[in-house]
């Protein structure tokens, strides 16, 4: 059995807010076992006789918006890929998890998403924040020392439609390191 975490990209849609409890059974109902939720903000591990994280995270997608009759993105990776995001963290110097963030897209980015996150970095330096990005791969690694609630680059890079970045869903770095140690913890019970 594979270990998997999904993150969703919101758990209050129009007013309604997703429970956890009925998250955990919407995992359940798709066939998946040792199903876990994290804080109240979408974050799932579970095990899976799948392997194929899109399919999944596309039934579990659906599985949710049925709940909720509103579409909810829902980003699935393996324990693999959240241990290979960590490992590839360029700020692992920063001494506060909370200011920095892995925003998990759901594809590989366009082309060009590399430029755009260099030219919105260029911007916001340009206005005296010190906030910078890294694009590698599905994960786009965003340092924001004065925060992320304040940041004019997340902002940027998660707000806007043109963004190639902005499909992503974004966690910050204690609650990826906390998951990970969830996915370990289920498959040494497995």
């Amino acid at each position: 059995m594979a270990t998997h975490v999904a993150l969703l990209r919101a758990v209050n849609v129009g007013g309604r807010k997703i429970a956890m409890a009925d998250l955990r059974e919407v995992v359940r109902a798709l066939g998946h076992t040792d199903v876990r939720t994290y804080i109240q903000s979408g974050n799932v591990v579970f095990s899976s006789a799948r392997d194929d994280t899109v399919r999944v995270g596309a039934e579990l997608e659906a599985a949710v918006s049925g709940l909720l009759g509103a579409q909810v993105p829902v980003v699935v990776l393996s324990r693999d890929d959240l241990a290979a995001a960590i490992d590839g963290n360029p700020y692992p110097a920063e001494p506060d998890p909370r200011r920095v963030h892995g925003v998990f897209l759901p594809a590989d980015p366009a082309p060009d998403a590399a430029g755009y996150v260099r030219e919105a970095v260029a911007t916001v330096t340009a206005q005296g924040s010190g906030d910078t990005a890294t694009l590698r791969g599905r994960v786009l690694y965003l340092h924001t020392p004065a925060g992320f609630g304040d940041s004019l680059l997340a902002r940027s890079l998660l707000s806007r439609r043109s963004s190639p970045v902005a499909a992503g869903t974004a966690r910050n770095w204690v609650t990826i390191t906390r998951l990970l140690a969830l996915c370990q913890d289920a498959a040494a019970g497995s």
